[in-house]
């Protein structure tokens, strides 16, 4: 144990002085780094959480009863043309909770029925009785699509968030069909809230001239309000021939000096855009978006490079916001913000300053304990424990987490374990020195004899910060991370610095007593 092969002692000290240069930046701060130092210096700090910088919590609740209803719709459509397509005659169709019924006009046709209508999707329950053919999602199913929507939800919103330049926001799931976001440094969270409120469910159809004039929709067609022409109604068919998920890309931009949004199509949009625009040269076709026409264009020529824009009385701000929308892509349901929370910055100040002192009277008291009970030894290890605490904030600024006032705690925490390892070795090797053995002996059997005991204590505690991680949320999960890293810091600063250094006391000065 007293022995370091070369190789050893080089990566000790190049970890060592990693840690040192990747926490300088949280002391004389990132900006300075980068305007004073080379480039290749490290520059980057750790984020402060929203109980420390102050910022914005929102809590989102999302609709899954629309995607649901969506869902349930788009079963009956199914089984419609399921049964169309063999010819199967129903009466008495009607959506019913989860899912919709009907009657056959000859129920000797119900066999063939029932198996046509259990071939329509997954993870639906097809019953008959009394004459009468119940289609309904099951509760795995309908499990399913909540679980996916609430996922899909957080990927949008954190597309949309991170699109705007908000600076590290947390966000994650609470219960069911909620959404925490969490915006540090964000006071005024209104253009958040404003981009977050719309569904951005994006289509292009062809306008229907007869539905516009009668006012009333006809079957295949919809009436939509039109965004600029307040009450105008636009006759427009259902189906649409081009869908947001074709988009491939959208840019703000301008033409003849009014703001647009570019847009590029994939190959599937771009055909099928190409298709309908030369079939329908002079025809009017509309730009729907959450159920109204912002914009009714003509085609005055066909259109296929896969390239279009989108125009109307855009200002520069809508058309930034909409080209950010299109890009982070729909969301599958409604939010609503159903709580919201401000934290100042004073606050946030306060709960610093307040970690701060906090962490500097553990470490002084600590430095003072170690130095007090084990001279020279303590010495040692008050030296590995600053290096400890550069690696764990080096750790947290390479990893970009961001620092919450739990995390802080963990950071306490971890200061104060930093030398527990440092403690047993030393008690073990007083004991063995007291024993009668050398020093060298006693310092090579100490380390020996401790060591067992300090991996099972260290990795039964980083066990429990797994799992805090794992199941925890937002500030829990902040002082698991915190943890974790320092109980690994500071295996290897007890383990390999101090020893490295006690190591290296013994073959220099080849002592006869034990300073401790």
């Amino acid at each position: 144990m007293i022995h370091f092969p070369r190789w050893k002692i080089i990566l000790i000290f190049i970890v060592s002085i990693w840690g040192v240069l990747y926490a300088l930046p949280n002391i004389v701060g990132g900006a300075w780094m980068q305007e004073n130092l080379p480039s290749f210096m490290p520059g980057k700090t750790v984020n402060l959480g929203l109980d420390l910088q102050g910022g914005s919590h929102l809590l989102l609740d999302v609709d899954v009863n629309t995607v649901i209803k969506e869902r349930i719709d788009s079963l009956g459509d199914g089984v419609k043309k399921a049964l169309r397509d063999e010819r199967i005659r129903y009466t008495g169709f009607a959506h019913i909770d989860n899912g919709v019924r009907l009657s056959l006009r000859d129920n000797a046709e119900l066999k063939k029925a029932l198996k046509e209508i259990r071939g329509v999707e997954d993870g639906i329950i097809v019953a008959e009785e009394a004459g009468k053919i119940t289609v309904q999602y099951d509760e795995a199913a309908l499990d399913e699509i909540k679980r996916q929507t609430v996922s899909q939800s957080i990927e949008i919103v954190r597309r949309r968030v991170d699109e705007t330049g908000t600076k590290e926001p947390s966000i994650s799931r609470q219960g069911d069909s909620r959404i925490v976001l969490q915006l540090p440094g964000l006071e005024d969270p209104a253009r958040i809230k404003e981009l977050l409120g719309r569904t951005a469910k994006l289509s292009f159809h062809l306008v229907d001239d007869e539905t516009t004039q009668l006012g009333r929709p006809k079957p295949g067609t919809r009436l939509l309000p039109h965004q600029e022409r307040q009450g105008l109604d636009v006759g427009i068919v259902a189906r649409p021939t081009i869908t947001g998920d074709m988009l491939t890309n959208a840019t703000p931009s301008f033409q003849q000096g009014q703001p647009v949004v570019s847009f590029r199509l994939n190959g599937i949009g771009a055909k099928k855009f190409c298709e309908t625009s030369s079939a329908n040269v002079g025809r009017l076709f509309a730009i729907v978006l959450d159920g109204e026409v912002i914009s009714s264009p003509v085609f005055r020529e066909p259109i296929c490079g896969g390239a279009a824009v989108i125009s109307g009385s855009f200002t520069v701000e809508e058309a930034n916001d909409l080209s950010l929308l299109l890009r982070a892509g729909a969301l599958p349901a409604p939010l609503k913000v159903v709580e919201e929370r401000t934290v100042g910055p004073s606050l946030g100040a306060d709960s610093v300053e307040a970690g701060q002192n906090a962490a500097m009277v553990a470490v002084v008291f600590v430095l003072l304990f170690m130095f007090l009970s084990y001279g020279r030894f303590g010495v040692y290890a008050n030296g590995a424990l600053l290096i400890n605490i550069c690696l764990i904030f080096a750790a947290l600024s390479s990893l970009q987490a961001t620092l919450t006032l739990p995390g802080i705690a963990g950071i306490v925490l971890t200061i104060g374990m930093a030398v527990d390892a440092n403690v047993l070795i030393f008690e073990r090797i007083r004991e063995e020195f007291k024993n009668g053995r050398s020093l060298i002996a006693s310092v090579d059997s100490g380390y020996k004899q401790a060591m067992s005991t300090i991996v099972d204590a260290n990795v039964t505690t980083l066990i429990a910060a797994v799992l805090l991680y794992s199941f925890g949320t937002g500030p829990i999960k902040g002082f698991a991370v915190t943890l974790a890293i320092g109980i690994v810091t500071s295996m290897f600063s007890a383990i390999m610095v101090t020893r490295l250094m006690v190591a290296h006391w013994v073959k220099t000065k080849k002592p006869l007593e034990l300073p401790i």
